[in-house]
C-alpha cells in the first residue's frame, strides 16, 4: 500500500521520484544511517549520492576498488567463467565505478589470456572490441554459460550419473534377456517328445504266425494227437 501513495505524477523528475522511493530500497546499517540523517539534509539526488557514496564508501576505499577493477587479470587458476563472474563482483563492490559499459568490455578482454581472447574473437567472427556494447556482452555471457555447464562439477557429475545409469539398466536388460534364454533351452531339453508307442503283434510261437500260440491250427492239431496217443497208450497199460 505504501508504494501507491508514491506513483509518479505527471511531469515529476525521475531524480524526486528516486529521492522519494529510496528509503524503502535500505536496510540493515544502510537503513539506520539515513534514519539518523538530519531533517531536511537531504534535499536532492546528488545529496544521497554523495552522502551515501561518503558513508559507505570514502575516498580510499573507492579508489581501490576502482583499482581493482582498472587491473583486472584472469587467474591461472580461473576458468572463463569463474573470471567473468568474478570481474562482475567487482563492478557491484564498487556501484559508483562510473565506468562505462564499453570500458567495462574492454577491461576484461584485455584481462584474459590469449586463449579465452581468441575464443572470444572467434565468436565474434573477427574482433570483439568491434561489436556494438550489447553483442559484445551478450558473446561473452553465452561464452560463459556454456563454459559453465561443461565445467560445473554438479552438471558434469549429473550427466556422468545419467550415463552410468543407462548403462547400468542396458546390462540389466542384457542379464535378464541371456538368463531368459537360458531357462527356455532347459526347459526344452527336460521336455522329453512322447516316442510312438507302436502295437505289439502277437507272434505264434509254434508256426511263426501273425496270431497267438493258442489260436494255431497247428497247436489245436498237435493237442488232439496227444490227447489221442495218450488215450491209445492208456488203453494198451496193464
Amino acid at each position: 500500500m505504501t508504494l501507491y501513495a508514491f506513483c509518479p505524477a505527471r511531469d515529476v523528475p525521475n531524480d524526486v521520484i528516486k529521492l522519494m522511493m529510496f528509503p524503502y530500497s535500505l536496510k540493515g546499517t544502510a537503513g539506520v544511517w539515513y534514519d539518523k540523517e538530519p531533517p531536511n539534509s537531504i534535499l536532492t539526488w546528488e545529496d544521497l549520492l554523495n552522502k551515501f557514496v561518503n558513508q559507505f564508501f570514502p575516498p580510499l576505499k573507492t579508489t581501490h576498488l576502482k583499482n581493482e577493477i582498472s587491473g583486472f587479470t584472469e587467474r591461472f587458476e580461473d576458468t572463463f567463467g569463474e573470471a567473468w563472474e568474478r570481474f562482475k563482483e567487482m563492478l557491484k563492490a564498487c556501484p559508483h565505478h562510473r565506468f562505462t559499459e564499453l570500458t567495462q568490455i574492454d577491461t576484461f578482454y584485455n584481462g584474459l589470456n590469449e586463449n579465452d581472447q581468441d575464443s572470444l574473437n572467434a565468436a565474434a567472427d573477427g574482433n570483439l572490441l568491434s561489436k556494438t556494447t550489447r553483442e559484445a556482452l551478450q558473446i561473452i555471457e553465452n561464452k560463459s554459460k556454456v563454459l559453465y555447464s561443461r565445467n560445473n562439477p554438479n552438471v558434469s557429475r549429473m550427466n556422468t550419473t545419467s550415463r552410468e545409469n543407462a548403462s547400468k539398466t542396458d546390462d540389466r536388460i542384457n542379464k535378464l534377456a541371456d538368463k531368459h534364454s537360458t531357462l527356455v533351452d532347459i526347459v526344452s531339453k527336460k521336455v522329453v517328445t512322447p516316442a510312438t508307442i507302436k502295437a505289439v503283434e502277437e507272434s505264434c510261437v509254434t508256426c511263426g504266425g501273425n496270431h497267438a500260440y493258442y489260436n494255431c491250427d497247428a497247436t489245436n492239431s498237435n493237442q488232439s494227437s496227444v490227447c489221442a496217443a495218450m488215450g491209445t497208450y492208456n488203453q494198451v497199460a496193464p
